[in-house]
């Protein structure tokens, strides 16, 4: 019976033991985006800005088609809104026009990779060969260097990330999600946008989306009425002194 009381006092020690390191574990991650369990820092892209100046951002991934881009590109011409657009290489070559045309009304382009690929699941030398055919695609239309990239289906690991970061492109996501791949109504686009958006976020739409042009109006006017300002990606991330949370937003190094 000794024996068996000093096993169950030995278990419910580690037990307890246990559960104070998986607490303490998981209160430095919310605290600390730098500590992160047992494997060190979690490589992080930038999913929301830390903003006192209620700059936004809105975003365009360009993968599929192009019959609704003219129409979104009218909405940002007519409300004089400077957006970022994500291309893939694939998109950029099939539709360099629109690309032009693109860069030319004074927005701004990042790629989306070259293949629209799940990239966690490549080498560093793969991840290497994504970014440069696909940067260049883009530069040998708008003559522009590209320091911007959204990782395909918003999947990344730490060698994507770190390997992005090495190569000076600034690795961003979202954190308003229009949905309207998902073809919800211009109304239903609008909601999610203008509910969910604060001072430093960055919207996600694509340039096909069947409701997308139809929503943009209602967004920009109901966001502007509430004191929010359209910038480029490129214009409200920090590309040095900088820090990111565990929620993936990104502060400037002096605030923190």
């Amino acid at each position: 019976m000794r024996f068996v009381t000093l096993r169950l006092k030995s278990l419910l020690s580690a037990l307890l033991l246990g559960g104070a390191l998986l607490l303490g574990s998981g209160v430095a991650y919310a605290a600390d985006a730098e500590e992160v369990w047992w494997s060190g820092a979690r490589s992080l892209p930038v999913y929301s800005v830390e903003r006192s100046d209620n700059k936004i951002a809105i975003s365009f991934d360009c993968a599929w088609g192009t019959e609704h881009t003219d129409a979104i590109l009218s909405c940002l011409e007519e409300t004089g809104v400077r957006a970022t657009f994500f291309t893939v290489q694939f998109w950029a070559e099939r539709y360099p026009d629109y690309l032009k045309k693109i860069d030319e009304a004074g927005h701004e382009v990042g790629t989306h990779s070259a293949t629209h690929s799940y990239m966690s699941r490549q080498s560093e030398a793969e991840i290497r060969s994504e970014l440069e055919s696909s940067c260049a695609a883009i530069s040998s239309v708008t003559g522009k260097e590209v320091t911007l990239f959204r990782p395909p289906y918003g999947d990344y690991d730490d060698l994507l990330i770190d390997t992005c970061r090495s190569m000076g492109i600034q690795p961003v996501q979202w954190d308003v999600d229009s949905l309207d791949w998902k073809d919800l109504s211009a109304a239903d686009i609008a909601e999610r946008i203008i509910s969910r958006t604060k001072s430093g976020s960055i919207i996600l739409c694509h340039n096909n989306g069947l409701h997308t042009a139809e929503a943009l109006p209602i967004v920009i006017d109901a966001l502007r009425a509430k004191g929010f300002e359209f910038v480029p990606i490129g214009e409200l991330v920090y590309f040095e002194n900088y820090t990111i949370d565990a929620t993936g937003r990104q502060f400037p190094q002096e605030t923190r």
